[in-house]
């Protein structure tokens, strides 16, 4: 039955509304050009930032900038908090590589000194405290607090810990934990002084580059920056922030390839340039300069100008085509078996389970009555864990212990696993060699043999392979294990070749994995009938 006619109108109309926003947007960026960001000297004495020797095993590193004559409204002032919040949890690495300070310039009186005191002598009023407390007494405080505590980490080992003054004695901030209260910024206030300590140097640029582009915009002179000493401890003076801007070339015929589309050099720059990437065409009229802003930190190879011109463009307007190379994909037959057996023994009622690759020695062979050297199993050089010695040689262990872990839950337990087990094989260049296997467990106050032996012959169904020892059929033979109780062990033919057995666990080997009850299973391995 079609869907209702109204359901289709509304439909079409979001979609035409949808793209008709896209389209005003996008004519918009035509008309509107990116911004030009300058740094500019103060009219009177420029601040300083001045980095003392006893930060060097800290948080050696240090930039500066201020944003003067800024307007902050309620909306403005939540997204500078914001931004600084967002910046500390991805490039900054959650303060470790750098830790954002920003402080109300007229509250306070430079030159600033970044120096590194022990945790008994740094005392100040943290911010939204109305009292001092030392180093010591805030990194107890703030183990309680949900935001602080996960930095704290960064710096209570340290014989020192990093601080940042004033001329005057205040504390602007203790990075990467917290700033000062005295020098705390509001929505009125109207000059802002920002520093950014780290331990990366490049990463603490690029933020200090990040936060004045994108609110300079709300400065009285509009996209400009003012400029900020640092005085390193070899005496060395850097002025930030950089605001560096550079040039990258790019052939036209290299982004067509790669994208995947046919567009003239100068329709790509056209691109480009409403990507906020200024460009033109040059050259032999093949090559496009391409300015980089100190906004796109991210761009760092030409495969990411080539991105930018693939998002412009728009992905939903490049034709889809069919490689040259043939590489139509298809899905592993063994993975594909895998997932079709699956399904039919979740249907014959066995819950499935996913259990560690690894194992203990115990666990292989100990407990399942073998010697390890009989197992064949490739050892883990330095285990970790005495659980984590050895890869599993069979799928048996880990569901008992399954069972083992789940024996409240209501009997009969009917668990299923059917992934690789690994065995010693000197053929193979690594040593080794993976094996699909397929093991089924029953658990019960009765063995459950039968059940076991049903789920056999419905494996053998599906995959096809007919009962008796004719027309590549399986048949199963009286055998003995030394995980299977006497005279109740049978090893599985199929094809002329053993591929597994089934019977009842002896009393001992259920037992040693602390179970109570009779058990049965069955374990062979599915790669034969690929």
């Amino acid at each position: 039955m079609p869907p209702p006619l109204f359901h289709i109108e509304r439909d079409k109309l979001t979609k035409n509304l949808m793209n008709y926003v896209l389209n005003l947007a996008w004519n918009l960026m035509k008309l509107i050009k990116a911004p030009m960001y300058k740094r500019v000297m103060p009219n009177g004495e420029i601040q300083k930032l001045i980095i003392t020797e006893e930060t060097a095993k800290i948080r050696p590193y240090a930039v500066a900038a201020v944003l003067r004559n800024i307007k902050f409204t309620k909306d403005r002032y939540d997204s500078f908090i914001e931004l600084q919040e967002k910046l500390h949890q991805n490039i900054c690495r959650k303060r470790a590589l750098v830790a954002i300070g920003t402080h109300d310039l007229d509250a306070l009186s430079g030159p600033f000194t970044y120096t590194a005191k022990k945790p008994s002598d740094i005392k100040f009023k943290p911010l939204n405290k109305t009292k001092e407390y030392t180093a010591c007494e805030l990194m107890n405080i703030y183990k309680t607090d949900n935001h602080l505590k996960h930095y704290l980490h960064i710096i209570e080992n340290k014989p020192l810990y990093p601080v940042i003054y004033d001329s005057n004695g205040v504390v602007l901030s203790m990075p990467p934990v917290i700033n000062g209260n005295h020098s705390k910024i509001t929505v009125n206030t109207r000059n802002i002084f920002i520093e950014c300590t780290g331990t990366d140097f490049t990463k603490a640029k690029i933020v200090l580059d990040i936060i004045v582009t994108t609110f300079s915009e709300y400065c009285e002179n509009q996209f400009t920056v003012e400029a900020a000493e640092v005085v390193f401890p070899n005496g060395k003076l850097h002025t930030f922030p950089e605001l560096a801007y550079r040039k990258e070339m790019v052939r036209a015929d290299l982004i067509n390839k790669k994208v995947g589309i046919r567009e003239t050099p100068e329709n790509l720059a056209k691109l480009l340039t409403r990507m906020c990437l200024k460009s033109e065409v040059i050259g032999d009229g093949n090559q496009i300069e391409i300015e980089i802003p100190p906004t796109r930190a991210d761009i760092i190879h030409a495969c990411d100008i080539i991105e930018d011109a693939a998002i412009a463009y728009g992905y939903n307007n490049i034709q889809m085509t069919l490689p040259k190379t043939y590489t139509i994909a298809n899905q592993f037959p063994l993975n594909k078996l895998t997932e079709l057996l699956r399904h039919d023994m979740a249907a014959a009622g066995f819950t499935e389970a996913l259990t560690f690759a690894l194992c203990s020695q115990e666990d292989i062979a100990d407990k399942l009555g073998l010697h390890i050297s009989a197992t064949k199993a490739v050892l883990i050089s330095n285990p970790k864990t005495a659980e984590f010695q050895v890869a599993r040689t069979t799928l048996l262990p880990g569901l008992l212990k399954t069972i083992a872990a789940n024996r409240k839950m209501p009997l009969p337990l009917k668990l299923f696993e059917i992934s690789d087990i690994v065995i010693q094989d000197s053929s193979r260049d690594v040593g080794a060699r993976n094996y699909r296997h397929l093991c089924a467990v029953y658990y019960n106050k009765n063995p459950g043999f039968e059940i076991i032996h049903g789920l056999l012959d419905r494996i053998m169904q599906l995959l096809d392979v007919p009962p008796g020892e004719k027309k590549g059929g399986y048949v199963i033979r009286a055998s003995e294990g030394p995980a299977f109780f006497p005279g109740r062990c049978a090893e599985i033919f199929a094809r002329g070749q053993s591929i597994g057995k089934l019977g009842v666990l002896h009393p001992d080997v259920i037992t040693k994995f602390e179970l109570t009850m009779p058990c049965s299973c069955v374990e062979i391995n599915i790669e034969p009938f690929l």
